[in-house]
């Protein structure tokens, strides 16, 4: 069924060449790079991108189907488990390679779990065929998910297993090591981004489904509305976060404090702070020499009181926590926190996990 498309997408693939080298004047489309395109770039360039192989049926849509998945950051269709150099689409369909048509999918692991994505590709084929999906028929349309990392074996091949239980005929899906991946031609790749009404043995609904199959998960911490804050904190720690206000020296909560445990956001219960940086600087407020990481606070230039000081508000609740001096401890950084009590709740080390936080006990490791 696919040939048929063929020679129609080959005559579209030239139409989209033409217009990509300005032969067209309304090129603006292709011009612009989306936002999904540059962040997946950024992930890309910055993190540890895994790979994984799947084969499963015409390779159109299964292309077009993971690139809808949140965490995907890049994809390739080409021919893969072949006994062959550097064939063909024509090679391939003459059933004398041994060629599956293959998707590459490059995914961030952080983001999306290799298991997800072999429980979505199960959604998109019938896994007890052998050599057919949809109306394509042939060897090349085989079913298969081949890895190139020895750590993804037993992940593929448990998942594999587990899934085939739900099958009252044999799953022949194949789990094997990749052997060889060639790039299919041009005209292959992002197909159906390229021609929306091209053949695709998926259903379309498959793909809406893949949009949502992976959300973003709902933030821990959130920023809560000042009338909230009101019925919340007490008035010093209100005028303090939220107006940002001083609280005396020598005359507040943690200054003294020396048990071991962390510091949150009074405002949003997000760690900012650990023990084990914090130190007795003699100013009268608690002083740290860094926050748990630079991620979680945003530095401001600050020119009220006659002063030029750098002030400290924590990001996500975008609370005011004090302000940052170049007179902290050489040995620690030479940076002090001078943080208001007001601005933080103190958990001791006994409740962490209790309250939340028992993933940062290893922080109190002293070194």
């Amino acid at each position: 069924m696919k040939n048929i498309f063929i020679v129609l997408g080959i005559i579209l693939g030239i139409a989209v060449f033409a217009a990509g080298s300005g032969l067209f004047k309304n090129s603006k489309s292709k011009e612009l790079t989306t936002e999904k395109e540059k962040e997946n770039q950024k992930i890309m360039d910055n993190k540890n991108v895994r790979e994984i192989y799947f084969a499963g049926g015409c390779f159109w849509g299964t292309e077009h189907f993971f690139q809808q998945i949140r965490g995907v950051v890049g994809t390739e269709v080409g021919y893969a488990n072949g006994n062959t150099q550097n064939p063909t689409y024509e090679e391939v369909v003459s059933h004398t390679t041994g060629f599956a048509e293959t998707v590459k999918v490059k995914y961030d692991p952080e983001q999306v779990d290799l298991k997800l994505l072999i429980d979505l590709y199960f959604k998109t084929i019938d896994p007890t065929t052998l050599d057919k999906q949809g109306n394509d028929r042939g060897n090349q349309y085989r079913t298969g998910i081949y890895f190139s990392n020895k750590e993804d074996e037993t992940v593929v091949k448990n998942e594999v297993s587990k899934l085939a239980k739900n099958y009252s005929q044999p799953v022949v899906v194949e789990t094997v090591a990749l052997k060889n991946f060639y790039k299919a031609e041009d005209y292959h790749q992002d197909y159906l981004d390229k021609n929306p009404g091209g053949y695709c043995h998926i259903e379309p609904g498959l793909f809406e489904m893949a949009k949502n199959a992976n959300p973003l998960p709902k933030a821990k911490y959130q920023k809560q509305d000042k009338k909230a804050l009101k019925e919340k904190l007490t008035a010093e720690q209100y005028n303090v976060t939220q107006e940002n206000g001083t609280e005396r020296p020598f005359q507040n909560e943690y200054w003294n404090e020396t048990r071991e445990g962390i510091y949150v956001d009074i405002t949003t219960g997000e760690p900012l702070f650990i023990s084990t940086d914090k130190f007795e600087s003699g100013c009268g407020w608690p002083s740290f020499s860094k926050p748990i990481t630079k991620k979680l606070i945003d530095e401001k230039m600050d020119k009220t009181a006659g002063m030029v000081r750098v002030e400290v508000r924590s990001k996500t609740g975008d609370a005011h926590l004090g302000h940052v001096f170049t007179d902290g401890p050489t040995d620690k950084g030479g940076l002090r926190y001078c943080i208001n009590s007001a601005s933080l709740k103190f958990i001791p080390k006994a409740e962490m996990e209790e309250k939340g936080y028992g993933d940062y006990l290893s922080l109190l490791d002293k070194k």
